[in-house]
């Protein structure tokens, strides 16, 4: 798309959406001068542009950045107003939350190139951390796999957690070794959690070799290290997934919860055969409502 290098009028303008622009921060400038009554923008695969200022966009509410493997920008996210955040970063540059002061739900995932031998796990950790600091206070979250593996990283590492004001928490995530830790960790930091959604499908991860070789370099054992502090074993792909498994996580999900009152689990993929199963092992606490439903395979498994 061809952006205009002068100034616009776009006065009635409510959403905007760009798609593949190389927007410098001038021209964004422009586009957002030009929007005074915008609601909501959505940028997804700009390149060029480092530092998306929203402060002087005063009505807007909702942000959407979708990232990929050679979207360099933004680099730093300034938006004092919005109240709905969605963000896809990847490990190609970072992604900082300047401002995000009025911030009310934030949905957040890494995407990684399936062809990368390596993964920048100390930078990942590092962006997310400074991530998770900015959303203290947020009440709605919703993180993807990749998030939750470096979270679970970090949290081997024994780095410290904040502590969150989150009410309803959304996980789109497989069943593995390499995320139990971080969930556990999200759900011990939330306090006042109450609603809880889980989407257990099969979808795009940071390879296990490249996470056991991360751990090792850090003069870990990956073995012992990917277990539970009781001592559980897990799957260590969500390829060889059992129904012992399932059931272990279900159960550490209710237990790990203190204030928990309505769980949803959404099923997909080959998760599906494990229906029964989930129903009868969450049947079992009457304190929280249960949903639970199943999807067939999705097309980006």
């Amino acid at each position: 798309m061809r952006i205009p290098t002068c100034s616009v009028s776009w006065t009635c303008l409510k959403k905007l959406s760009l798609r593949k622009c190389r927007l410098s921060d001038e021209y964004m400038a422009k586009i957002l001068s030009g929007c005074p009554i915008l609601e909501s923008l959505k940028l997804c695969f700009c390149d060029a542009l480092e530092v998306l200022d929203l402060s002087k966009s005063m009505r807007l509410r909702t942000l959407e950045v979708e990232r990929n493997h050679w979207t360099l920008g933004p680099t730093q996210i300034v938006a004092p107003y919005i109240h709905c955040l969605i963000l896809t970063s990847s490990q190609v540059s970072p992604c900082t939350l300047v401002d995000v002061s009025s911030l009310a739900e934030a949905k957040l995932n890494i995407v990684v190139c399936p062809y990368e031998r390596t993964t920048k796990a100390d930078f990942l950790q590092d962006m997310v951390l400074k991530m998770l600091a900015k959303l203290q206070n947020v009440e709605k979250l919703a993180f993807g796999e990749i998030f939750i593996q470096v979270l679970s990283l970090a949290e081997l590492r024994g780095v410290s957690f904040p502590m969150f004001k989150v009410k309803a928490l959304a996980l789109k995530t497989s069943i593995s070794q390499n995320v139990i830790h971080g969930i556990e960790r999200i759900l011990q930091n939330s306090p006042d959690l109450k609603t809880l959604k889980l989407h257990i499908r099969n979808g795009n991860t940071i390879p296990e070799v490249n996470l056991d070789e991360y751990v090792a370099s850090q003069g870990m054992n990956p073995d012992p290290c990917w277990r539970s502090k009781d001592g559980t074993y897990w799957n260590r792909s969500r390829c060889d997934v059992e129904p012992k498994h399932v059931v272990s996580f279900m159960k550490r999900m209710v237990k790990t919860t203190k204030t928990l009152e309505k769980m949803v689990v959404k099923l997909e993929d080959t998760y599906g055969k494990f229906k029964e199963l989930v129903s009868k092992t969450l049947s079992r606490n009457k304190n929280v409502s249960i949903v639970l439903s199943t999807m067939p395979m999705s097309c980006e498994s």
